[in-house]
């Protein structure tokens, strides 16, 4: 890990922010190889044509692992460099097979604080907007929020992404000066 390069960093933002550009470029900085683990199912074409697309921008280098549910496990067993992206789709996830979200958070920040090397967690930012008209989907922006505030206050950085231009929420208080 660089001097500059946090131990564990949240980039937020609304579709089509840039996250995970800003956040495979993170990771990019330091070594490789670099593990991405990744939370999306592919349900339908449209699901994985946009997966497909994640995939083929990425450089030689990347080694992407498949993780709908069990994303603490792989972050506790990943070696170097990781990127997750993203978390709003893994909610959804195990929202979806009704598990106890508590311990699914409890776990992944855990498996956050013993990373072997820099994390970058990418997350869609869903609670600025209308409020949902359905329970289904206030529960998930509620559930959201709330994982992102107990992940925002553990990360050593929180970066939020507005059309593809990082500004820093929570500066690395090893390095606080540095670019976002």
């Amino acid at each position: 890990m660089t001097a500059t390069a946090p131990r564990m960093t949240l980039v937020l933002g609304g579709a089509r922010s840039g996250k995970s550009r800003y956040a495979e470029a993170l990771i990019e900085a330091g070594p490789g190889p670099w593990r991405y683990l990744a939370t999306a199912q592919a349900w339908d074409d449209e699901m994985r044509t946009r997966i497909a697309l994640h995939r083929e921008r990425r450089p030689e280098g990347w080694i992407t692992q498949d993780v709908s549910t069990d994303l603490a496990q792989a972050v506790a067993a990943a070696h170097g460099p990781v990127l997750v992206d993203c978390l709003t789709l893994w909610l959804t996830n195990l929202m979806l097979a009704e598990s106890a979200l508590p311990a699914a958070v409890d776990a992944l920040r855990d498996a956050c604080a013993a990373a072997r090397g820099p994390l970058v967690l990418v997350s869609n930012e869903v609670g600025l907007g209308i409020v949902p008209d359905n329970a289904l989907a206030r529960r998930f922006r509620d559930e959201a929020g709330r994982l992102h505030q107990r992940l925002a206050q553990q990360a050593d950085r929180v970066v939020f992404m507005v059309a593809g231009l990082p500004m820093t929420v929570k500066p690395s208080p090893d390095n606080p000066g540095a670019p976002a």
